[in-house]
């Protein structure tokens, strides 16, 4: 059995690869949307390195938020990822205790907020979509936010820093979508062990691994779903957005009404027509790392996806394993692709 992954080895200096399809379901050049965590810089910094690339206008927003707006490639969003803080819930809870503040008391405790979360919660680029042939440059600005002192997932056992990546679809058909989560399924042992991911990342609740009878039921082959099928099965036994790939964005862009009505996390649910790969660490802090290591192990993922023989062979061949209906494939399997390497 072969699975060749030789794109996992990607040093900065190496290039982004091509997606085996390049265009939109419109024709137009897919494009990427990354978002990276980490520690370690203010978000000042954060937008200087964005502004030094792209150009633009920093707008700060608050303590917990900033924009670099109006760059060559669109708009950027700098934050610190607490729902709380940039939302700024904490007021309300203050306020029903009775404790009022002034302009300046407000503006002194976010500033002490911030600082305190930051070591905690990650600050976070959210870069808009932009093309394959743009991620360089977005590398650029993660070589300058290195050089700057930014932190990643193993500097720290609290560090559950990720980086994830929104992926614009080829096609909106079942067939092509369902491809790709088989092939994402097959791989996702072998992208775990290549990336290196961190104890703190598959201890955390964002990442849980997709349950074995979901796994066994998309890589049946007598499993030939149209858009809706495909929909409901995966509501129906994987109803979160905490898995390493989460469809719930693209699936709630092609039937929101469909993901409306099921019982899923609906207020973080950003609809998009993206595959959402939550799985990499965020290894900003490490000089030989770069993001074109774990663009280029998705682009293994659609490689795999673009050759249909060798898909259904490694799907059998996942299914038919011994013992795997007992739950002792497990560790087999992960060997096997460990041997792969």
């Amino acid at each position: 059995m072969e699975l060749s992954l030789h794109g996992f080895e990607t040093r900065m200096s190496e290039p982004f690869h091509d997606l085996p399809w390049p265009d939109t379901p419109e024709g137009e050049p897919r494009r990427i949307g990354v978002e990276i965590e980490m520690a370690g810089v203010s978000l000042e910094i954060m937008a200087e390195a964005v502004k030094a690339e792209f150009g633009g206008q920093i707008e700060p927003d608050s303590a917990f938020v900033a924009r670099v707006r109006d760059t060559d490639v669109g708009d950027f969003q700098l934050e610190l990822d607490a729902r709380v803080l940039k939302d700024r819930a904490y007021r309300e809870h203050l306020a029903r205790l009775g404790i009022s503040l002034d302009d300046s008391d407000k503006a002194a405790l976010d500033r002490w907020l911030a600082d305190a979360a930051g070591r905690l919660v990650p600050h976070e680029i959210v870069a808009p979509p932009i093309p394959v042939a743009d991620l360089p440059r977005l590398d650029r600005v993660r070589a300058a936010l290195q050089e700057a002192g930014a932190q990643g997932t193993e500097r720290s056992f609290l560090y559950a820093f990720g980086l994830q990546i929104n992926i614009e679809i080829h096609r909106t058909d079942a067939e092509w979508l369902l491809a790709i989560l088989r092939s994402f399924l097959l791989m996702a042992e072998a992208l775990t062990a290549a990336g290196a991911i961190d104890l703190a990342r598959r201890l955390s609740p964002y990442i849980r691994a997709f349950p074995g009878p979901f796994v066994r039921h998309m890589l049946d082959p007598d499993f030939q779903p149209d858009q809706a099928g495909l929909i409901d099965a995966y509501l129906a036994h994987s109803p979160t957005r905490n898995r390493p790939l989460d469809l719930l964005p693209l699936f709630a862009h092609l039937d929101p009404e469909r993901v409306n009505a099921a019982p899923v996390e609906h207020d973080l649910i950003k609809p998009r027509p993206a595959f959402h790969y939550r799985l990499p660490n965020c290894e900003i802090d490490d000089p030989d790392w770069s993001l074109a290591r774990p663009f280029n192990g998705w682009v293994e993922v659609e490689r795999l996806a673009a050759d249909p023989e060798r898909l259904e062979r490694l799907s059998r061949e996942y299914l038919d394993r011994p013992g795997q209906a007992l739950g002792r494939w497990a560790d087999d399997w992960s060997q096997r692709l460990r041997d792969w390497f």
